[in-house]
């Protein structure tokens, strides 16, 4: 045949051509099961390795581990919007940001000598961490972790103060306290490069804070005084205030042996429902006024007391040397229904975003345990080193996480 007899396929067919040919490479290059959704992903704390594990929470399954992060035996972890992100905040002051989808580390920088946690803004576009040394916020680029502004905490007399309990407002507002000061404090970076910083009084040594999951108030725990510091952020203009005399560090009937970590509140209608500092009890406030109503036995000194998403449920865990055991109490009745021992050294518990399943750390037993909140038994699990914090991506969609 000659050069004259070959015939071109028509323009049409070539685009059907071009097509199938562009499928069947995308085919090629996809392994199966490698396409997933990001909010069905997490990421569980190894403390004593310094790594992360990638898990997806329908198959319970550990995805892959992700090394490097430094020292995460304090370790926090916000989210990008999209949930693609993680960016795990380390004691040592390491900020990294990693790729849930790729399971890789693609940014990190150790911007701190001495840092506890951090966050991010409502638009994804800044994160901001909190350290202790140098005492200060940082503000940081959330695709290029470029430092944007950085916030010394610094008194009055010239000292700078541990920053502690950073939480998310909105706008591209941020608000924090400051331990040796005594303040609280709201900075604002719609200008990242001009921030603005508003200060509140704090109370004597505020040690951890938190944003109501209305957003709405924000309540400083008190190491150096009882009670707590409460601001109202619908009216700034009326300070801070004392709330709840007798709950704070004070002079309580037992040793501590942990300190709660505010974080660990759960609000659920409107009521409040926190560890009592010193005590094994789980104390009941009205969230309109403030005001202790009630107070529920338990087992031992609890750390975190959840709620369940839907409010029906509180689960609690507990100080040393009673770390293996969980109680849950009916909000309803307030009693303790359910206790259980779901392993050793249980730091911490993350509930799915509706409830069904509750996620949590035993550390003695290197693994996660995961059980059904309706049937109280456990329904899956994996090993980890000495796993900690377990944070799903759902916390995206929440101020203060």
């Amino acid at each position: 045949m000659s050069s004259r007899d070959v015939r071109l396929a028509p323009p049409a067919l070539w685009g059907v051509i071009l097509s199938a040919m562009v499928m069947l490479l995308s085919a090629c290059s996809t392994t199966p099961g490698a396409l997933r959704g990001s909010g069905d992903l997490g990421v569980v704390i190894e403390r004593a390795d310094g790594n992360v594990k990638v898990i997806e929470t329908s198959g319970r399954s550990v995805l892959a581990t992700v090394g490097g992060l430094g020292d995460l035996s304090h370790a926090s972890v916000v989210f990008s919007r999209d949930g693609r992100y993680a960016f795990v905040f380390g004691r040592d002051g390491g900020l990294t940001k990693v790729d849930l989808l790729q399971a890789r580390i693609v940014g990190r920088v150790v911007q701190a000598g001495n840092a506890i946690g951090g966050s991010i803004s409502h638009d994804g576009s800044l994160v901001v961490a909190q350290n202790y040394e140098p005492g200060g916020i940082k503000a940081f680029d959330a695709n290029t972790l470029e430092l944007v502004a950085d916030v010394p905490a610094t008194a009055d007399d010239g000292t700078r103060s541990k920053v502690v309990g950073l939480a998310d407002l909105s706008g591209k507002c941020f608000i924090y306290s400051l331990f040796e000061a005594g303040e609280i404090r709201i900075t604002d970076f719609s200008d990242p490069k001009n921030p603005v910083t508003q200060r509140f009084a704090g109370g004597k040594q505020p040690y951890d804070a938190l944003v109501s999951p209305n957003g709405r108030y924000y309540i400083a725990g008190l190491f150096g005084e009882d009670g707590l510091a409460l601001i109202d952020l619908w009216n700034l203009h009326k300070g801070s205030r004392k709330i709840l005399s007798g709950y704070g560090r004070g002079e309580q009937p037992l040793p501590v042996f942990k300190m709660p970590h505010l974080r660990g509140w759960s609000i659920a209608g409107n009521r409040a429902y926190l560890p009592a500092i010193g005590r094994h009890e789980v104390l009941v406030v009205d969230t309109d006024t403030w005001q202790e109503v009630g107070r529920i036995k338990v087992r031992s000194q609890p750390v975190f007391a959840m709620a369940r998403p839907d409010g029906r449920e509180i689960w609690v865990n507990f100080a040393f040397p009673d770390n293996g055991w969980v109680q849950v109490i009916d909000t309803v009745s307030g009693l303790v229904t359910a206790t259980l021992q779901p392993g050793r050294g249980i730091l911490h518990m993350e509930f799915l975003s509706k409830g069904h399943e509750i996620w949590m750390s035993a550390r003695d037993d290197n693994k996660v345990v995961i059980y059904d909140t309706a049937t109280k038994q456990p329904i899956g699990g994996f090993d980890a080193l000495s796993p900690s914090g377990i944070f799903f991506t759902t916390r995206a969609a929440r101020t203060g996480f």
